[in-house]
Parts: C-alpha cells; sequence; structure tokens
C-alpha cells in the first residue's frame, strides 16, 4: 500500500541512499546504501540514530483516559506516575495478542501510548466511544531513537540530570535549544534513548545529534537494524513474529500471550482486562513457544519461514535470524513445539538458502540480565 504518512526527515533518508519503503503507513528507512553490519556493530559498540517515526502516537486525555487505558491494556496504569512508561500488550475478546504498546504516563488525566503496526488505534478510539476522553493521533510528532553505550555521554553534554533518568522514565526537556520528550526506552537491547520531538525540530536535531556525534562514533543507522538488534535481544516484532505470517494448520490466526513469552506483561493480579478470561483460560495449553535457535558451522543468516527439524520432524520455523559478526554467531527467533523449548537440543535447518547443525537457546542471546540498558548513571 502507499505510504499516507510522512516523515521529515525523507530527504535525509533519500541522500543517505534509502528507497523509503512503507511500514505502518509512513516511508522507513529500511535500508541505507551502507551495510548493517556496521549499523549494528555501532550500536553495540558506540551509538546509532534511527528514525522510529513511523510509529503510532496517541494522546489518550480527559478524565476517563486511565480506565480506558486500563481496561484495553494488560497492565494497572493507575501505578504509573507522571514520568513512568510501561510496556504493556493488547488482546481481542478471545484473549489473543492484538497489539503491543509503551504507555507514558504525563499527568493525572494525560498519556501517550506508542504502538506499532496492530489495532491499538481502533481499539482505542472505540473504547472513546460514550467516554469523558479523547484518544488524539498525533503524526506531528517525531520519535528518533539514539542508542548505544554513547548515547548517554552525548546526551550528558546537553540535557541536565539525564544520567538519573531511570529505565522506562521520560522527562520533558530541551535538546539543542528545542523542545522535546526524551525516554528511556528503545528496541536494541543497549542503553538508549528515544527523543521525541515536533516534526519541524526533527531535522535540526537528526543533522546536529549525527553532526556533533561523529566523533564519538554516532552514525545513522537504518530500519532493518532493529531486526538484528532484537533477535539478539529477544524483541517481538508484530505481526512478523506471529501467526498472521505463520499460520498454524486448521487453526484460526491469534497467539496468546503463554505463547508468545509476553505474559509477564499482564499486571500481577490484573483480571478486568479486556480478554482476561480467555488469557487465563488458555495458560498451559501452548500450542509452540517463542525460544531462541543458535546455528553451527555457518556465517550466513536463517530466514524467516525457514524450517527446524528433528529427524523427519518439523519442530519449529524462524521467523527472523541475524549473523553477528562481532560475536561470530548465527541466532534465530524461531516458533518452537512446546517440547522442544528447552536449551540445548539438537535440531538440523532445512531453509531456503541454508541447511545447518542447530541447537535450542534461551533467549535473549545478548546481555540475558538486563544490565546494560538499566545501567546507572
Amino acid at each position: 500500500m502507499p505510504s499516507w504518512r510522512q516523515s521529515a526527515l525523507a530527504d535525509r533518508h533519500r541522500a543517505l541512499g534509502s528507497d523509503l519503503g512503507d511500514w505502518n503507513g509512513m516511508g522507513m528507512a529500511w535500508t541505507y546504501s551502507t551495510d548493517i553490519a556496521d549499523h549494528h556493530e555501532a550500536i553495540r559498540t558506540k551509538a546509532g540514530l534511527m528514525d522510529v517515526s513511523g510509529l503510532k502516537k496517541l494522546h489518550i486525555v480527559g478524565p476517563h483516559a486511565e480506565s480506558l487505558i486500563d481496561y484495553v491494556t494488560t497492565r494497572s496504569v493507575h501505578k504509573l506516575y507522571p514520568g513512568k512508561s510501561v510496556y504493556a500488550s493488547m488482546l481481542n475478546e478471545e484473549g489473543l495478542f492484538i497489539d503491543d504498546c509503551v504507555i507514558y504516563r504525563n499527568g493525572p488525566n494525560a498519556f501517550l501510548l506508542v504502538h506499532g503496526g496492530g489495532k491499538a488505534q481502533d481499539v482505542l478510539s472505540m473504547g472513546a466511544v460514550g467516554r469523558n476522553v479523547a484518544v488524539l493521533f498525533d503524526d506531528d510528532l517525531h520519535d528518533i531513537s539514539l542508542q548505544g553505550p554513547v548515547a548517554i555521554d552525548f546526551l550528558a553534554k546537553h540535557v541536565p540530570g539525564i544520567r538519573d533518568l531511570p529505565y522506562f522514565h521520560h522527562m520533558h526537556t530541551t535538546l539543542l535549544g528545542k523542545p522535546v520528550t526524551i525516554s528511556r526506552t528503545g528496541y536494541t537491547g543497549e542503553r538508549g534513548y528515544e527523543i521525541f520531538c515536533k516534526a519541524l525540530d526533527v531535522a535540526h536535531l537528526w543533522d546536529s545529534i549525527l553532526g556533533e556525534g561523529k566523533s564519538m562514533g554516532i552514525i545513522p543507522c537504518s530500519f532493518t537494524t532493529l531486526d538484528w538488534l532484537r533477535v539478539e535481544s529477544s524483541l517481538l516484532f508484530y505481526p512478523f513474529d506471529n501467526s498472521e505470517f505463520y499460520p498454524m494448520d486448521g487453526q484460526p490466526i491469534g497467539d496468546s500471550l503463554w505463547e508468545l513469552g509476553l505474559d509477564f506483561t499482564v499486571s500481577p493480579g490484573k483480571r478486568d482486562f479486556r480478554g482476561a478470561a480467555e488469557h487465563y483460560r488458555m495458560q498451559g495449553k501452548e500450542r509452540f513457544k517463542i525460544f531462541g535457535v543458535e546455528f553451527h558451522g555457518t556465517k550466513e543468516a536463517a530466514l524467516g519461514g525457514d524450517g527446524l527439524f528433528d529427524g523427519d520432524k518439523q519442530v519449529g520455523v524462524v521467523t527472523c535470524g541475524m549473523y553477528s559478526r562481532l560475536t561470530n554467531r548465527s541466532m534465530a527467533i524461531a516458533r518452537m513445539d512446546p517440547a522442544y523449548a528447552v536449551a540445548g537440543r539438537k535440531l538440523e535447518l532445512r531453509g531456503a538458502q541454508l541447511k545447518c547443525a542447530a541447537s535450542t537457546h534461551t533467549l535473549p542471546f545478548d546481555d540475558p540480565e538486563k544490565i546494560k540498558r538499566t545501567a546507572k548513571g
């Protein structure tokens, strides 16, 4: 489908060699003329700047804002205070996953909800009918993401107190003379920051960060780099890891949080959200599990849809793979038969372009204790 949303950075991306492929209605810089392996290495060792404005930003404001979000997401948002955010899931009435999001609380009756390609906007808009709440889609609000170990060193030169900002917290401030909201979040597994700003200001911020940050190793990174990073850091991307892409024979489309490993997004004790009864009913009835797979004797990446076999029996399917020259490992996220979702099972990859030995591996591959993304100071 043609893009109907416009990034104010489109000309910058084209100058870097991007053809701006559509995602979520916006032309995104899936690739540049430079090597994705260099982008991956920059974020893991220095820092990279990405345009993630294709994410949809919704302001939810009014006396019923909290109750609406509390019903349509899995989190107890009354626990959020201004400046705090949380990652949440959204289900349909059948208890199946339809979207994920980050919820930012900005005030007593004011929230920002950021989501990807799922149904969050539709569900929230329908839920707002008859309530004293407004759901406002904001495409003027752009989002650039500065991710990697030196991101904090760059920002600390310009934003007082940024080193004290904890993981999943945000602050309203100025950066390089422009009003911004800086959130300590991201999609890389590294210590990183998302910078929300007006469309009018994003080109100035983009150019200034890359210009001043060049000596620190900060480079522009393409959207596809996130696939490499998310494999290592076990971050799902709806619908690319879901049954919308990998349907199960004879079964309707839709996955449970138990199958996706996202049951942690349900606040302890919460049972009054959309689809809750079905969610709890499906516990222990997983048809598959999201799990990791490592491939041996190769420097190639497995492709989405490649099969995983134990003898003649297919026991899984790769959803996203990558090869890291930093660690010399070929890895993937996979949808696995639950009996095989344990570490160390020996398998064979029989893919469209690659066949090799494989073994199951716990997720995430990188930084399993999440030390980097939660570091202090």
